[in-house]
């Protein structure tokens, strides 16, 4: 017969690696910006491990393939490489992932331990013990194969010779050739028989064999007379040889006498040239399979999601009761659920992580989802239910429309939690759990935002004091101290030097006057407007006298604290685009003016650094979820009046990158339409650069019989009759103040869609007559939920009509030009929004107006600080009033967060406790640890 066809490993890893390539770029087309990642884990320094390791290398560059060689020193402990090991376990752009064996340390390590820690979905080796259980199950595609056997079935393949039926004998059972080998052909329906050297007729078993493959690691030992004529012959093996004839004295050669066997076979592998590059060929292979199955896992918007299924009771339990009878999932789930990967988790207990902002770099060529905002008509004190209808539509959308969906929410404060709010988690069956976590301490992102602002107000005194009792050169010695005889300007201080005009970076080189500029802020008390905060309503607080201590050598004045909500800080959160756009910010703020009449930073302060370090984490959005499973992001909670009332940009960011361009992110404006929307708008998609698809306009029965001309409600008293029976004489009066929010929410060219929150109360002509006025009204459309009761379900009626409303035309566009001038800014708002005829400026905010424009804050957006309880300033004028003179007490500014606040009217930014506070009703049980009580 003739001589055996070569097998060349060679040139099969050389088709093999050509197809790779261009796989891998089809991935990163599809994919821009990903690659497949491989890792290399070396101990020590083996010459023979670093060429193999060098081989792998050029070939993975070759294919594109971003290949990580780590080398840990022979000082290695087995505790070093685990570590390393989870590192890169953890590391989503590690797809493949390799321990380089032996393992060259000083100290004992087991190598069993070793390879088995590689995580299984990385283990590209495929020599952990669950890769090698699942090929032993025959589960094929669902592990690695160890790479020497792969690369001898596609060696195999290669020949076009039918494995399935064939004879197949294996010579050798190690973990990495042998068995694994044996299985292989086993699952690829071969009769295997596996040789090795206590096999007595090995001569006669060879003799047998279709398909020969070799690992003994012995030198020649098969022969050629033993293989049966036609065989198939993959030799594994690589042994040294004396040979005088080398310049080395010695010669490769396989397990197999190749010059014999290839007389016999029909196909064989030369030794070298054979198996030996279809290993490392094999092993790019199932890195970049690994890869695919990566992408195919976390492909973005492609969820995998479990909802939780609700038990609904009548009459419906306390929030908190529902809240504890369901068990939420774990948060480390809801992350992977919605394709967020390990390294961008951080958790804070079970139920509730911070989402790292890297997520927004991986995923931003991917298409953002439908943009949906929920607001409210003007609503009575008791709240009309915008949080709970928030929830219950993101639980239709997802739990029973199969919708990719998220909700972003406000953190609320603890004041109102523990005063006469209560807390803001939703209500009934639509609650973002658990609600305890939510309505408390959460992340901790308030306390840090208390803190900052508090160092800022710290600093400002201190300023004061020092420069009131220090001379120039003093000051200018602690400011810029010698240190080692040295003297250097921080990068803070640099800033400040360049904004005075002087471009001079040695301390040593400053005139007298510049010290005096550098040193001196200068501060007007009379123009500080930054306050304390604390997250406690504490009407005591309102006004304090501070600097009263002996040490304060009589520097005291007037000063305040303010919710801790309130604070420009939480506004800047709110707005910031990422942690270099908060820095930014912090030193944007205006904490004073000096007696010249300058606007005093806190970068002026040197305080910009500090207050990046203190909100570092609180930059990033909060985890948690809804009773029905859906996803949730909790982050900032700025007050709806002196600032916009609205959670945080980069929250609404990351989770339309999440959903996916079929997906929905659903926001919630504080307060009504008029102030929590139109800022929305005007400020916060205005700083973002989003444009919402769709407004959702709640309303109640109660709230319009409240504009209609009922009694004024009030929060824990019984409601009159008028609200408790049949009244459509005042619904349809009420329904001008309907009317008008839909108006302004079609001014902004976005379709709106009224959601009829419907109360036990409320009878079904009162509904039909809401939802015909919305629709005559202009809106897309108008619909009745009871998702209060009955969780997603009840607001299944609302979910559909907001998806067909993410299709319709949509016109976004802006109120105003922000280079028009801060006055007819402020009118255009008040004449088109709230219905105003004109505005009067009092004397202070005239001054503002021309103290700001002179200092470059012209052309900021407005954010009206006014009652939320009427479209007036007067919160007794219900309905839709006109023809009024809207009154601006004044204006401040916070530059930082990027906006003017005009003050209409008085309001506080501390609130008090009522006489009976929340806080009676809440309570922890000493031996569960759990919270009871009303929130």
């Amino acid at each position: 017969m003739a001589p055996a066809e070569i097998l060349s490993g060679k040139i099969v890893s050389g088709q093999v690696r050509e197809r790779l390539k261009q796989q891998v770029i089809e991935m990163t087309e599809k994919f821009p910006g990903f690659r497949p990642g491989l890792a290399i884990l070396q101990v020590g320094n083996r010459d023979d491990s670093n060429l193999y390791i060098h081989m792998k290398l050029k070939a993975a560059a070759e294919i594109g393939i971003s290949a990580n060689h780590i080398k840990l020193p022979n000082t290695a402990t087995e505790a070093d490489v685990l570590k390393c090991i989870a590192s890169l376990n953890a590391d989503p752009a590690v797809h493949g992932f390799i321990v380089q064996l032996p393992l060259d340390s000083d100290n004992p390590i087991n190598t069993e331990k070793i390879t088995n820690a590689v995580a299984p979905e990385k283990d590209v080796d495929g020599l952990s013990s669950i890769n090698a259980g699942k090929l032993s199950r025959g589960d094929l595609g669902d592990c690695f194969i160890p790479c020497t056997p792969k690369g001898c079935m596609e060696l195999i393949r290669q020949t076009g010779v039918q494995v399935a039926g064939k004879r197949a004998v294996v010579i050798g059972r190690s973990k990495i050739v042998g068995a694994p080998m044996h299985d292989l052909l086993l699952w690829n329906n071969a009769t295997v028989t596996t040789c090795h050297s206590k096999t007595s007729t090995l001569a006669e078993e060879v003799g047998k064999a279709d398909i020969l493959v070799v690992a003994a690691g012995r030198a020649e030992m098969v022969k050629g007379e033993w293989i049966k004529p036609g065989a198939i012959v993959i030799d594994c093996g690589i042994n040294h040889v004396p040979d005088s004839t080398k310049a080395s004295g010695k010669r490769v050669v396989g397990d197999v006498a190749y010059n014999s066997a290839k007389e016999k076979a029909s196909f064989i592998t030369p030794v070298p040239g054979g198996v030996g590059p279809m290993t490392v060929a094999m092993l790019m292979q199932s890195t970049v399979e690994s890869a695919q199955r990566f992408l195919e896992k976390f492909q973005p918007g492609k969820w995998t999601i479990q909802y939780n299924q609700l038990t609904l009771k009548t009459p419906v339990p306390s929030d908190i009761e529902i809240s504890k009878s369901y068990m939420p999932k774990p948060i480390e789930q809801v992350a992977k659920e919605v394709g967020l990967f390990p390294d961008e988790v951080e958790l804070y207990g079970q139920t509730k992580a911070k989402v790292q902002l890297s997520v927004l770099k991986r995923l931003q060529n991917q298409p953002d989802g439908k943009y949906v905002v929920v607001t409210g008509i003007t609503p009575t004190p008791l709240g009309e239910g915008k949080s709970t209808t928030t929830v219950g539509l993101v639980q239709a959308l997802g739990a029973h429309l199969h919708q990719n969906v998220f909700a972003c929410v406000r953190q609320p404060s603890q004041g109102p939690t523990f005063g006469i709010k209560g807390g803001a988690a939703g209500g009934g069956y639509c609650q973002v759990v658990p609600m305890e976590e939510f309505n408390l301490h959460l992340t901790g992102d308030i306390h840090a935002i208390t803190a900052a602002n508090n160092l800022v107000a710290a600093a400002i005194d201190a300023r004061m004091f020092h420069e009131l009792t220090q001379s120039d050169q003093a000051l200018y010695n602690r400011l810029v101290p010698s240190v080692s005889g040295v003297r250097k300007f921080s990068d803070i201080q640099i800033r400040r030097l360049q904004k005075l005009g002087i471009n001079k970076t040695d301390p040593m080189a400053l005139t007298k006057e510049e010290v005096n500029a550098f040193v001196r802020l200068d501060i007007d008390p009379g123009t500080i407007t930054w306050q304390r905060v604390l997250d406690t309503n504490d009407r005591f607080l309102r006004k304090i006298t501070i600097g009263q201590s002996a040490t304060e050598k009589g520097f005291s004045r007037t000063a305040q604290f303010d919710i801790t909500v309130s604070s420009e800080i939480m506004a800047v959160l709110a707005l910031a685009d990422g942690l270099d756009d908060m820095k930014k910010r912090f030193g944007r703020m205006v904490v004073a003016s000096s007696k010249k009449g300058q606007p005093v930073t806190a970068d002026d302060l040197g305080v910009t650094g500090a207050l990046a370090v203190l909100m570092k984490d609180t930059v990033k959005p909060n985890l948690m979820q809804t009773l029905e499973g859906t996803p949730v992001f909790v982050h900032a909670g700025p007050f709806a009046n002196i600032a916009h009332g609205n959670s945080s940009v980069l929250a609404d960011k990351i989770a339309l990158k999440l959903v996916g361009k079929d997906g929905f992110v659903v926001t919630e404006a504080g307060f009504g339409a008029d102030i929590g929307m139109e800022k929305f708008f005007n400020i916060k998609c205005r700083y973002s650069g989003l444009r919402p698809h769709v407004v959702v306009l709640v309303a109640t029965v109660r709230a319009l019989k409240m504009h209609g001309g009922g009694p004024a409600v009030t929060a824990g008293v019984p409601l009159p009759k008028e609200y408790t029976e049949e009244n459509l004489q005042l619904v349809a009066k009420g329904c001008s103040n309907l009317n008008k929010q839909i108006q302004n929410a079609r001014m902004f060219g976005v379709p709106v869609v009224v959601a009829v929150n419907a109360f036990k109360t409320d009878t079904k002509a009162e509904l039909a007559l809401v939802v015909q006025h919305a629709k005559e009204a202009g809106a897309f459309d108008a619909v009745e939920c009871t998702h209060w009761a009955e969780g997603g379900k009840g607001a299944l009626a609302l979910a559909r009509a907001v998806q067909r409303a993410s299709q319709a035309p949509n016109n976004f566009r802006f109120l105003y030009n922000v280079e028009l001038p801060i006055v007819d800014k402020i009118r255009l708002i008040a004449q088109q929004v709230y219905g105003a005829r004109d505005i009067e400026l009092l004397p202070e905010a005239q001054e503002k107006v021309a103290l700001y424009t002179k200092q470059g804050f012209g052309n900021l957006p407005i954010c009206m600080a006014k009652t939320h309880l009427s479209l007036s300033h007067d919160p007794e004028q219900k309905g839709a009033p006109t023809g009024f003179v809207l009154p601006i007490r004044d204006i401040r500014a916070s530059v930082g967060a990027g906006f003017l606040y005009p003050l209409v009217g008085t309001m506080s930014t501390m609130p008090g406790l009522p006489t009976r506070p929340c806080f009676y009703d809440i309570d922890l049980d000493p031996v569960s640890g759990e919270v009871n009580g009303l929130f």
